[in-house]
């Protein structure tokens, strides 16, 4: 029990190890999939585990090596660390589903590429060091390299140089707004930063506000704000169907990069800092949130508009964590796994309709029949509502959350955002079924002609697991609105945060 907080990492760790091991042509699919599933059982179990420990409230502090969390690694668990991996684990589950259908053999490492995604994105998480964020979030994108770029060729392999090359350019920002801010504050533990920032002289106070735009601006870019979200919609739109299903959660880091140090850095108690940077990020939410149903209305293919509705659900997160009330904050809370796991759905989706359009692939401007299209169609109808944000699935509400909670001064423009988004988005993906699905009458000259796709019943059964979890979310939104409730609140008040991290090292003075 005492060493819960470190087992989501390291067990994907040894996963990772142990599928290098079986990838020898002699063991076979059959055996890397066996030790696939195996982690992902016994990583479902260190996460119920913790997510127990933590639903009443408690904080978890783990210590690497014992050394005091000043001087090491402090890994740090709560509500929303908890709330994030199950959200995780929840996606990878499916996505695995569906890469284990035959694709995986198609891609060199995909299993232990797969496990130290996890690694990456489960120990970002929990670290309450903003260094080892950086690590971790180094460990989730190298891993995203080579998802991306397994057994690509041609476009895909550019437009994944251009992902890897801005990631690579943000990486440096980060590592250089560390350096600033180590020799700023002293410090890099997220808990004795929240008193050395409200404590910082007028002397330094505009060297710390530059470093933590530079931090700021790094997290927005992983996080797709505009206008650092156009590496994203080609490069989710060329990913492998299962690649870019589990890539619908690295928005999501950024986000929670946000919003974690914006609790305990920028709050009520930290003096010049206190609301740092609340207002552009608002306001670029805002336009983020324009833009992106603009690029859904335009896409011309089903996966770019899928892409765009990743944008669109991070812009609407980015508003809610910028506000800062705690009725937003929850109901953005709510919004974050259901938006994940309806574009991961959405996505395996468009991989079954392009296959069975045969040439014309998933481009909506070519007219083209479509062999067994009725159970696409159906789950396509479904992810459709949700994404729409329409009633009654979990979408409708947690924005009719979002905006009953809007404070006033910010009700005009934000009401006008969201709901002019949501029609858009209704537009585009109401084209979009329309030109697939119905009424389909010919095959256009010059494409060439559609083949029946083999069905495999695990990639259906995966993209419906997603389309279940957005229902389920619906059907128990109370109880699980209480606990964002009581997640909204654990942020906004972070001195238990830090006093959890002060019992561990005596040198952090309570705020």
């Amino acid at each position: 029990m005492n060493h819960a907080v470190i087992l989501p990492i390291l067990i994907p760790l040894f996963g990772a190890a142990c599928s290098l091991f079986v990838e020898h042509r002699r063991y076979g699919p059959k055996v890397q999939r066996t030790v696939a599933w195996t982690t992902l059982a016994a990583l479902a179990a260190a996460v119920a585990l913790l997510f127990a420990q933590t639903a009443g409230g408690s904080i978890a502090v783990y210590l690497l090596g014992d050394w005091p969390s000043r001087l090491g690694i402090a890994l740090v668990a709560d509500r929303l660390s908890a709330w994030m991996l199950v959200t995780t684990l929840l996606l990878a589950i499916p996505c695995l589903l569906h890469a284990c259908s035959g694709w995986d053999r198609r891609a060199p490492h995909f299993h232990a590429l797969f496990q130290f995604q996890l690694v990456g994105l489960n120990g970002a998480f929990l670290t309450g060091d903003i260094f080892n964020l950086f690590v971790f979030f180094e460990v989730m994108l190298i891993a995203s390299y080579g998802l991306l770029l397994s057994g690509g060729r041609g476009l895909r392999m550019r437009i994944g140089l251009h992902y890897v090359v801005f990631n690579v350019t943000a990486s440096t920002l980060f590592l250089i707004a560390l350096g600033l801010l180590y020799a700023s504050l002293g410090s890099l533990n997220m808990a004795e930063l929240s008193q050395r920032i409200a404590e910082v002289p007028a002397t330094h106070l505009v060297l710390v506000k530059a470093t933590m735009g530079l931090l700021l601006l790094v997290f927005c870019s992983k996080a797709a704000l505009m206008p650092l979200y156009l590496w994203l919609p080609e490069a989710y739109a060329r990913a492998p169907a299962a690649v870019a299903a589990l890539f619908a959660i690295m928005t999501k880091v950024g986000l929670y990069a946000v919003l974690r140090v914006s609790s305990l850095w920028f709050g009520d108690g930290a003096g010049p800092m206190a609301g740092y940077g609340s207002d552009w990020l608002l306001w670029a939410g805002v336009a983020t949130l324009v833009l992106g149903g603009l690029g859904v209305l335009a896409a011309a293919r089903l996966r770019v508009m899928i892409s765009y509705l990743v944008v669109v659900s991070a812009a609407t997160l980015f508003i809610a964590f910028a506000v800062r009330t705690p009725e937003v904050l929850s109901a953005g809370l709510y919004y974050l796994p259901h938006s994940t796991f309806v574009a991961a759905a959405l996505f395996l989706i468009a991989d079954l309709i392009r296959r069975r359009r045969g040439g014309a692939s998933d481009r909506k401007e070519i007219i083209a029949p479509m062999p067994g299209k009725q159970t696409p169609a159906v789950l396509f109808l479904i992810g459709a509502v949700a994404v729409a944000g329409l009633p009654p699935l979990s979408g409708f509400l947690a924005k009719a959350a979002l905006l009953a909670g809007m404070p006033a001064q910010y009700t005009a423009v934000v009401w006008t955002a969201v709901l002019g988004s949501s029609l858009m988005v209704i537009v585009g993906i109401t084209r979009a079924g329309i030109r697939l699905f119905w009424r389909v009458p010919v095959q256009e000259d010059g494409v060439p002609p559609p083949r029946k796709a083999p069905t495999r019943t695990v990639e259906l059964f995966a993209a419906a697991l997603l389309l279940v979890y957005g229902i389920a979310m619906s059907l128990f939104a109370g109880p699980l609105m209480q606990h964002t409730d009581a997640m909204a609140t654990q942020l906004l008040h972070p001195a238990e945060y830090v006093g959890e991290l002060r019992a561990t090292t005596p040198e952090i003075r309570q705020p």
